[in-house]
């Protein structure tokens, strides 16, 4: 294990030592605590990106050069495939034994 130099105001270190102290640990203890939490977040942050970046990579959405988005048939296409509450029986309680 290396040792390492740090140059922090004085009112910091007494409150990081104060803070070690209520913790019933060592400075040194939080300081390398904290140093790995941030490479690992470092890391699953690179890795996570990287995921995305393949997913993009991979994702294709071809709908043919002569296809033009037309908002209307998007909308009217979402309400064909949702169901109200009135066309669903099941969804008003309708055939439950009301005793």
């Amino acid at each position: 294990m290396k040792n390492i130099t740090l140059a922090i105001e004085d009112e910091l270190l007494e409150q990081a030592r104060a803070l070690a102290q209520r913790r019933h640990t060592s400075l040194n203890a939080i300081v390398r605590s904290l140093l790995s939490e941030e490479v690992e977040q470092e890391d699953r942050i690179a890795k996570a990106r990287a995921g995305l970046k393949q997913l993009m990579d991979n994702a294709t959405l071809d709908m043919g050069p002569d296809y033009k988005w037309n908002r209307q048939e998007i909308y009217d296409e979402r309400e064909d495939r949702m169901l109200s509450r009135h066309q669903r029986p099941d969804l008003r309680g309708a055939g439950k034994d009301k005793g």
